[in-house]
């Protein structure tokens, strides 16, 4: 039996709560494994998953119907390779505006392909809001909400947050202090090499810090990645 073709969509309705972290994590996940993947970047104007990453990730305009067709004519390739698109806060209600007018979920699921919604939550009801609404338009969309605690925070109350949003299942981005986190910005650092082989100037604290940081990280997305395996498997409908 074919695997079927996981598209992850990437989002928030808001800026800095960590969408192009999770996009970046989820192409090294599996560049890492050797894996082919491929990028979308639709933030036009100041990319940043898009230049990390040359060939693997292209950048376009998702408001622009020539950015939309390069996009989703893509997305709709049933081939087993996993799709990751970051979308930018600015672009993310006519990205969706542009799912429900064309039909995008229903004829994914006829073709083969897996849509997963990663939400990235932060403690505003605009955030919750946002969920709901696409959680109602799709109901049978897999939506699993991404906590990010660096980048969006929800405190004390983060339980009580998460436990509002319409999704099943989590991922975790634990928070990265400062000297460690400074490594992800030098230009051209990759973390799937990083895996393979550190840089040999890199200290042995920072080296330490990414690999436990990454760890749980890249076991929540092979579990998640294993559990939709077995819930497309034939004997189990």
């Amino acid at each position: 039996m074919r695997r079927r073709t996981i598209v992850f969509i990437v989002c928030s309705p808001h800026a800095r709560t960590g969408v192009s972290t999770t996009a970046r994590l989820l192409t090294d996940f599996y560049l890492a494994r050797n894996q082919p993947v491929e990028g979308f970047d639709t933030d036009p104007h100041e990319p940043t998953y898009g230049p990390l990453f040359g060939d693997v990730v292209r950048v376009i305009d998702a408001t622009d119907i020539r950015g939309q067709i390069a996009l989703f004519d893509r997305l709709l390739v049933h081939d087993e390779i996993p799709k990751v698109v970051d979308v930018w806060h600015r672009s993310y209600e006519r990205f969706f505006a542009t799912v429900k007018d064309i039909g995008f979920i229903e004829e994914a699921r006829r073709s083969g392909v897996e849509p997963v919604v990663l939400f990235h939550a932060d403690a505003t009801e605009t955030a919750l809001a946002g969920a709901l609404a696409l959680a109602a338009a799709w109901r049978d969309q897999t939506m699993i909400v991404v906590n990010n605690e660096g980048a969006a925070p929800l405190g004390a109350k983060a339980h009580e947050i998460l436990a509002r949003y319409p999704a099943r299942r989590k991922f975790v981005i634990a928070a990265l202090n400062g000297p460690i986190a400074k490594a992800l910005e030098v230009p051209g650092f990759s973390l799937s090499r990083f895996l393979l082989a550190a840089p040999s100037d890199m200290s042995i604290v920072v080296r330490a810090g990414l690999k436990a940081w990454l760890t749980p990280i890249f076991t929540q997305f092979q579990n998640f990645e294993m559990r939709l395996e077995l819930e497309g498997a034939e004997f189990l409908r």
